[in-house]
């Protein structure tokens, strides 16, 4: 609540924030980070990314092979901490890691990107980007030829919409480039890499600045932007709305539009059809666009926009909205309903493919790539509202789509209807439902309401088991064939961490479970919309070996 905290002293932002999280900031604090040793523990570049960034392939599926996660079933209730990794200050860990080279590479709530050791949890280097970094790091999955000698690159971007890229050896700055104009532009989906190319989903804070009645709302409109991977030159910008911003009269005042249908997931590349999807938010001015809450298709040579299917129309929405400010909110007035999740490209036994979509109203829908977009089925799962519905991810295994829902109280009359928190698996084919495991109440009545059992987080899908964690801070795993929990582990409270001091978990939101070479990690903590803070970036092996 950037709008509302203006005028609070930095004493009283901090008192704010640790009311809110429940602890103090000193506790998210490490004594030092470990070093690693730069003889012994160095990069491996002969081992580049088995994961092909956020969603784990090209397709989103966030699926992980046997041979790469290296985890069965049977070992699934062995887990244990292996080590914790606290980030200095941090209220909250949304930077999902990247793991190449046996090095675990993560941003940070401060805007330092750290290179870990898989194995120990040491630091090999850490950078100092200019603000903070919420996207997961994108290491390129094979050498480039007369690239540095084959030296791998590590790509982010920023709070500031600025794009990075690193030698991820060593983390020395290769280039940076900003790659939107707009001053409330920012980076909140992770980047995809693909045949030379950067494509960046770019978003923005405009929503949050119309809650100022003198903001002159809005301007800003949703884009994908392709980068040449080596250089950083943008090779084209592909807008979620078409129609050029015009300013108007609204009474006394200039108000701008269309804007808004900001793109804040991780694209879906189909090389199979040569298009990008994304799934778009809600526009923040009247009238809303045809092309808010949407999955769009890009051409992915050129970023020209080929269809697009608008799962609900006419939602417009910003702050000022919520806080009552009625000079910018649109006529509309909601229901806020994003399709924030990466749509998911699922191929079927017999060669057809479906596109998978899930939005925060609770639906998931499926797609007909070859037919324009045009929709086969949908299915209702939860309740919906501003904080999901299905929030940020979805996974696939087959045919079978796995989806959290979170279903959270946030508006009075959220509570009005019964909810379904928890995780479904439907079937892909028809979008019946499979199973659905209930998420249990596992808040107790000091934690609430920064407790909550909604699952917001994307799932992770390994062979036999799904991981999945919860605002409640616990990350389970359920099994694939029934949705049984066989695992669970508490993260929300206090753990020693490397180089000493004490971190702290709480929510896990925005960013899913990675497994690789038997290691489990996740981020726990998200002081952000009421949630439980923390700052840890924390691993599991079996028996914590």
């Amino acid at each position: 609540m950037q709008v509302q905290a203006k005028s609070l002293s930095d004493g009283d932002k901090r008192a704010l924030a640790e009311f809110l999280g429940g602890q103090a900031l000193d506790a998210m604090a490490s004594a030092s980070l470990p070093k690693c040793d730069a003889a012994r523990d160095r990069f491996d570049p002969g081992k580049p990314p088995v994961l092909d960034g956020w969603g784990f392939d090209a397709h989103n599926t966030r699926h992980i092979s046997a041979g790469v996660a290296r985890l069965s079933i049977k070992e699934i209730p062995r887990l244990r901490l292996k080590w914790a990794f606290g980030f200095p200050t941090a209220t909250r860990a949304r930077s999902q890691p990247t793991v190449a080279g046996e090095t675990v590479f993560v941003g940070s709530q401060d805007g330092t990107v750290y290179a870990i050791d898989l194995a120990t949890g040491c630091v090999r280097w850490s950078f100092q980007a200019d603000a903070e970094v919420r996207s997961s790091p994108v290491v390129e999955s094979r050498m480039a030829d007369g690239w540095n000698k084959g030296a791998l690159r590590v790509w982010f971007g920023d709070y500031r919409a600025n794009m990075y890229a690193l030698e991820a050896a060593t983390g020395r700055l290769l280039w940076k480039h900003r790659v939107h104009p707009h001053p409330r532009a920012t980076i909140t989906g992770s980047p995809r890499y693909h045949a030379g190319r950067l494509y960046v989903p770019v978003s923005s804070t405009e929503w949050a600045a119309a809650a100022d009645p003198a903001y002159p709302c809005c301007s800003f409109q949703g884009s994908v932007v392709a980068l040449d991977a080596t250089t950083g030159r943008i090779a084209w910008m592909g807008r979620s709305i078409e129609s050029p911003v015009v300013a108007m009269r609204s009474g006394e005042r200039t108000v701008s539009g269309p804007a808004g249908a900001p793109i804040w997931n991780s694209p879906t590349i189909d090389i199979r059809r040569g298009l990008l999807y994304v799934g778009t938010g809600e526009a923040y001015t009247s009238p809303a666009s045809s092309t808010s809450d949407s999955v769009i298709a890009f051409d992915l040579a050129t970023g020209a926009q080929v269809w697009h299917y608008q799962s609900i129309a006419g939602d417009a929405w910003n702050l000022a909205c919520f806080i009552g400010v009625q000079v910018n909110c649109p006529v509309e007035n909601g229901p806020d309903l994003d399709i924030g999740a990466s749509p998911v490209l699922v191929t079927l036994k017999n060669g057809k493919q479906r596109l998978i979509a899930g939005q925060k109203s609770g639906n998931i829908f499926a797609l007909d790539p070859d037919n324009g977009g045009r929709l086969l089925w949908r299915t209702k799962i939860g309740r919906g509202g501003i904080a999901g519905g299905v929030h940020w991810g979805l996974a696939a295994r087959g045919e079978v789509i796995y989806a959290p829902v979170s279903d959270t109280v946030i508006k009075p009359e959220d509570a009005a209807q019964p909810g379904s928190p928890g995780l479904h698996a439907l079937d892909v084919t028809t979008g019946r439902t499979i199973w659905f495991t209930p998420a249990p109440d596992a808040c107790a009545p000091a934690r609430k309401p920064a407790c909550d059992r909604g699952l917001s987080a994307p799932p992770t899908s390994i062979p036999g088991v799904v991981f999945a964690g919860s605002y409640d801070g616990h990350l389970r795993a359920y099994d694939e064939r029934s949705g049984r929990v066989i695992w669970d582990f508490d993260t929300a409270r206090d753990f020693p961490v490397l180089g000493g001091g004490m971190g702290r978990g709480g929510s896990i939101e925005s960013a899913g479970p990675v497994v690789i070479d038997g290691i489990v990690l996740v981020n726990s903590g998200y002081l952000w919309g009421g949630r439980m803070g923390g700052n840890l970036l924390l691993a599991f092996s079996v028996d914590g070996r």
